[in-house]
């Protein structure tokens, strides 16, 4: 790829934070990024070269954008794979990753079925979609189970825990519409690893211990606190994961350790995660700089980690939704190795994800935790 001013395009579905980061993360490489976005002055476009406002269905703002673009990728699930598809075919302007993998993704069930097809450890899971259907999959799978919307979920949103026979029609009617139960798993601790396609190459990134709570995540520490061969494991099972896919890209590759030290796959996003933002100052390449190279089929940059990293999200912590102003950062800038990542939101609710912290250090990844707990409760938003 020649360096050119203007440089090569890269074309985004989707300009929230993570279009945002993906947007620093190409500059140096000297690749512009336009995003497609329905929400005018998106928390990307003040670092990108332009933004189209347009749905994440809209095929004219697709084709607009693939006109404009070298080659097209999403930073979000809710980009249609069928016209992504079709405009790249009338364009010539590759999609990375595939369309058919958003498609695989898109539905959780599909996504279950082909990833144990192809031997990779998942667990125990069944489609259901009528209160007997449910009843019937939690006698075999046992109680408690989790129930999932087959599409459309996300953060939590349309996962329903099933306590027991009682909670089975609730279940059904909070999710309304094709589901799917698994097992619920015992888990260690839930892990996640940010896999990386090119061509005629993959790799993965170190393992991170990914905590949640009320199913949204609060923290990511890495190294994960987990032993070598949990992390061989994990490392080897995210590689046959990417075996599946179809693309170039990062993924974002969701896991349980269980009790037992076993990997099971949880989900996969298709597009850098939330669980890989601590790369950012934790690796010698970003996840973001890596989705960028892999799209534009350059070479893929090392996934070594620098140092022991630790990162919270920023989340919203009001009532009712109003304008963000965050207070309190002041600590966060006075901390010596950490970084303040604001996603220019101009609204904040309760749980929205509104920037994060990362804090790096040549310590032991107990105390780096503690002390980004702290910076973290000291921001807010209600003054």
């Amino acid at each position: 790829m020649t360096r050119t001013s203007p440089g090569p395009t890269l074309g985004v579905v989707g300009g929230g934070q993570l279009g945002r980061m993906m947007g620093e993360a190409a500059a140096p490489l000297g690749v512009e990024l336009v995003v497609a976005d329905p929400t005018p002055d998106c928390p990307a476009s003040p670092v990108v070269r332009d933004q189209l406002v347009g749905g994440f269905e809209d095929e004219e703002t697709f084709r607009d954008l693939a006109e404009r673009a070298d080659v097209l990728t999403f930073e979000i699930e809710l980009a249609d794979p069928d016209v992504l598809e079709r405009v790249a075919e009338e364009t010539g302007t590759p999609v990375h990753p595939k369309p058919e993998t958003l498609r695989t993704i898109q539905d959780k069930l599909v996504q279950k079925r082909r990833l144990a097809e192809a031997g990779v450890p998942v667990p125990e899971f069944r489609a259901v979609e009528t209160v007997e259907e449910l009843r019937e999959a939690c006698e075999e799978l046992g109680y408690p189970a989790m129930l999932k919307a087959r599409t459309g979920g996300y953060d939590g949103r349309g996962n329903v825990p099933v306590a027991g026979p009682e909670d089975v029609e609730a279940a059904i009617d909070a999710v309304a519409g094709p589901a799917m139960v698994e097992e619920m798993i015992d888990f260690e601790r839930e892990l996640a690893v940010m896999g990386c396609r090119g061509d005629d190459e993959r790799d993965a990134f170190p393992l991170t211990e990914t905590i949640h709570e009320e199913e949204i995540l609060r923290e990511s520490v890495s190294p994960a606190r987990a032993s070598e061969t949990v992390q061989e494991r994990a490392r080897e099972v995210a590689l046959d994961v990417l075996d599946v896919m179809d693309g170039r890209g990062v993924f974002g590759i969701e896991l349980f350790e269980t009790r037992d030290g076993d990997i099971l796959l949880n989900e996969i996003a298709p597009r850098p995660h939330n669980s890989g933002h601590w790369t950012i100052e934790g690796c010698h390449t970003s996840q973001f700089e890596q989705h960028v190279r892999a799209v534009m089929g350059l070479p893929l940059g090392s996934t070594e980690q620098r140092f022991p990293t630790v990162s919270t999200n920023i989340l919203g912590d009001v009532a009712e939704r109003q304008s963000a102003a965050l207070y309190g950062d002041e600590a966060v800038f006075a901390t010596d190795r950490a970084h303040l990542h604001w996603y220019g939101k101009h609204e904040v609710y309760d749980l929205r994800k509104m920037g994060h912290v990362t804090l790096t250090g040549e310590r032991d990844v107990e105390e780096l935790l503690t002390d980004v707990r702290e910076l973290q409760d000291g921001l807010t938003f209600d003054e």
